[in-house]
C-alpha cells in the first residue's frame, strides 16, 4: 500500500513547510528526489496544474488524497479502501477530526498532526477566501477532473486488457482447433 508514510521524516517536515509557503522548500523537493511531494503541497493549495501532473506522473494516489483534505466524499472512500489508515487520519485531522487527531496523536505520529494543522490553516485560509463576494468561481478543478476520468479509464483498461487478450488468444486456439478436425 502507498502512503505518506514511505517518505523520510526530512522530506514529510519540507512537505510541511511548503503547505504553509515557504518557497525555500519547494525547490529543495522540486529539486530533490520528491517532487511529487511539491507538486502535492499545490494540489493542497488548489493548483490544477499540480493535481494534473501528479495524475500525468503516476502520483493519483496523492492527488486523490488532497481530495480527500478537502473533504471530497468520494476521495476520502478512496484513500480508506486504498492507502494506509495513517494517510486516512491525515486527510480526517486536515479537516479537524477529532478522533483523527487522537488517533494521530496516540501513536506519536507528530509530522502528521504538523502536516494536518498546516493543510488545516491553509483550508480554513481559502474557505474564508473563498467565501468573499469579489471572488469569481469559474467552475472548480475541471483539467484536474478530466485527467482523474483519463486516469480511472485507463486503470480500467489495464485490468481489462489482459482478460480481452486472454479471450482473443483462446477464440484463435479454438478456430485453429477447429480447422485442424
Amino acid at each position: 500500500m502507498k502512503g505518506l508514510e514511505q517518505y523520510d521524516v526530512k522530506h514529510l517536515l519540507a512537505l510541511v513547510k511548503c503547505v504553509e509557503g515557504r518557497t525555500d522548500f519547494f525547490r529543495v523537493l522540486v529539486d530533490g528526489p520528491h517532487p511529487e511531494l511539491a507538486a502535492f503541497s499545490n494540489a493542497i493549495r488548489g493548483d490544477d496544474d499540480a493535481m494534473v501532473w501528479l495524475f500525468k506522473n503516476n502520483f493519483a494516489w496523492l492527488a486523490i488524497l488532497s481530495n480527500a483534505c478537502d473533504g471530497d466524499e468520494k476521495a476520502i472512500a478512496w484513500v480508506q479502501r486504498n492507502l494506509t489508515k495513517l494517510n486516512m487520519m491525515y486527510a480526517l485531522a486536515a479537516r479537524r477530526n477529532i478522533p483523527a487527531v487522537k488517533w494521530l496523536l496516540s501513536h506519536r505520529l507528530e509530522i502528521f498532526l504538523m502536516l494536518a494543522r498546516e493543510t488545516e490553516k491553509f483550508l480554513d485560509y481559502q474557505d474564508k477566501e473563498y467565501t468573499w463576494p469579489y471572488v469569481m468561481h469559474f467552475g472548480g478543478h475541471v483539467r484536474a477532473a478530466e485527467e482523474l476520468t483519463e486516469w480511472k479509464n485507463a486503470t480500467e483498461r489495464e485490468r481489462t486488457e489482459p482478460q480481452k487478450k486472454q479471450q482473443e488468444h483462446d477464440k484463435e486456439r479454438q478456430q485453429q482447433d477447429a480447422a485442424e478436425c
